[in-house]
């Protein structure tokens, strides 16, 4: 059936409203504490809100119906692990970073280890981050390639640049709001769209559950163990997805940004569990919709070419006018809001963890101006990356999810040594920290262990060495002269 006229002009209306809404918060840009911590003045329900936002990118509302389409509900123990890590970083990491004024994650890192280990955990974030969000660019060409016929690197440029255009202009402030704003827009988006889906199913809601029930598509709890080769059972899920969100969560300048733009520690604590119960049934509804498009189309996802097209396919070619258009608005809508986090995060880091420190004397407004030069260069790197990703992701939810979980383990690692122990060291925490992104690496390219544990064994590994390494030190340098001669001469 394809597009039409109302729909185009929906998705042109969505595109340049939300543009020029953004665009409304660059006259509040005067410093850095504006431009990158929106001075701190953002009440904890609009933070809420950005969190769910900067978490849902355009392949999580496509990929994740694909998920349940081929499977069934059991993602949604990893989600559950998602709200229990929140916990832990209230309790945990939070509290650390509400001592001083912290613009980014790493500089806590220097205040226990030094400026060495803050540039290599900054520098670890923005290598992994930015090739996490290549693909989720990515994935936002196959909407709108699919929606608009547009070819695919003419769609990631478009979205890249007007969502630039915001960010660059508004910094955080200007994130933080229009991610409230698509945050409705793509919720309410996929609740009209899986209506609609019910609504097309022959014999309706009462069809389509006998299906999904006589096919175990409602499982949620997957109790074997099955080993590490499986990514989603209530082991790998509540404790793998524990570890990753409290390492996405509490060690990624992505989120730990909006963290600290928070008025203060308690408003922080509440905007980060809210968004646990929010990010929950947020993944149950598009999982439902998977479930729902499978009791609509009951044949193999081979048929489209693979999972992540059947959602967008089914929006062009099923929908009723109108409607299409909205959805199509709502899944860009989440891939504006997770980009222009991803940019605004990256810029951060970039320019506070790095240029900065080697340059402290650069005047305020210069420094403003060249926080916004940063966002463009990063828009370009992302722009590059997507483009590179095209014809290498698979299903890219999980593509994404795995290339953020090799350096997770070894950021949560030094996280913990850090606010966790007093005996831990530089020269511990450095070691541990290679020893276990070598660890994630091998997990990745040389064993069948699924993503979902590899956040835990890096942790494991990194605190593990890491802390042994400081007491061994420890010990070695209080022991007599003579008794550490003698060893040597052993």
């Amino acid at each position: 059936m394809g597009l039409n006229r109302i729909d185009l002009l929906i998705i042109a209306v969505y595109l340049s409203g939300i543009t020029l809404f953004g665009l409304r918060f660059r006259k509040g840009q005067r410093t850095m504490r504006d431009y990158f911590l929106a001075d701190r003045e953002i009440p904890w329900w609009a933070i809420s809100l950005s969190i769910v936002a900067a978490e849902t990118s355009t392949l999580t509302i496509i990929s994740i119906p694909g998920l349940a389409y081929d499977s069934n509900l059991t993602f949604l123990q990893l989600v559950m692990g998602y709200v229990v890590g929140r916990i832990v970083i209230s309790f945990v990491l939070l509290p650390h970073y509400f001592r001083g004024d912290l613009f980014t994650a790493y500089q806590l890192i220097e205040r226990r280890f030094g400026p060495t280990l803050r540039t290599v955990t900054a520098g670890l974030f923005l290598l992994t981050r930015a090739a996490a969000e290549g693909v989720r660019v990515y994935a936002v060409s196959i909407v709108v390639s699919i929606a608009l016929g547009t070819g695919e690197i003419t769609s990631i440029a478009i979205i890249t640049l007007l969502t630039l255009i915001y960010t660059f202009e508004g910094g955080l402030a200007a994130v933080i709001w229009t991610d409230v704003v698509q945050t409705f827009i793509y919720i309410g988006g996929t609740l009209v769209g899986l209506f609609t889906i019910l609504h097309l199913i022959p014999g309706g809601w009462g069809a389509g559950n006998a299906i999904a029930i006589d096919l175990h598509k409602f499982q949620i709890v997957d109790l074997s163990f099955g080993g590490f080769a499986k990514p989603y059972t209530i082991w790998a899920g509540l404790l793998g997805g524990t570890f990753l969100t409290t390492a996405s969560h509490g060690t990624d300048q992505l989120i730990v940004q909006r963290l600290l733009a928070a008025r203060n520690q308690r408003q922080s604590v509440l905007a980060l569990l809210s968004s646990g119960i929010a990010i929950f049934f947020q993944f149950a509804l598009f999982l439902f919709v998977g479930v729902m498009l499978f009791a609509y189309y009951r044949q193999p996802s081979a048929t489209f070419g693979r999972a992540d097209r059947i959602y967008p396919t089914f929006i062009v070619g099923r929908m009723p006018h109108g409607i299409s258009g909205l959805l199509i608005a709502a899944i860009l809508a989440a891939a504006m809001s997770n980009l222009s986090a991803a940019l605004n995060s990256l810029s951060s880091s970039s320019m506070m963890d790095f240029y900065f420190r080697f340059r402290p004397e650069t005047s305020e407004p210069k420094r403003l101006r060249l926080a916004q030069i940063a966002t463009v260069v990063w828009a370009l790197v992302l722009f590059g990356l997507a483009v590179i990703a095209l014809h290498r992701a698979g299903r890219v939810v999980e593509v994404g999810l795995q290339i953020a979980s090799i350096a997770y383990g070894a950021l949560l690692g030094v996280f913990l040594l850090g606010v966790l122990t007093r005996r831990a060291n530089q020269t511990g925490a450095i070691v541990g920290m290679i020893c276990g992104f070598a660890a994630e690496l091998y997990l990745w390219r040389m064993t069948h262990v699924a993503f979902t544990w590899w956040v835990l064994l890096g942790t494991c590994v990194t605190f593990g060495v890491g802390y042994a390494l400081s007491v061994g030190g420890e010990r070695h340098e209080s022991e007599p002269s003579g008794l550490r001669d003698h060893r040597r001469g052993d």
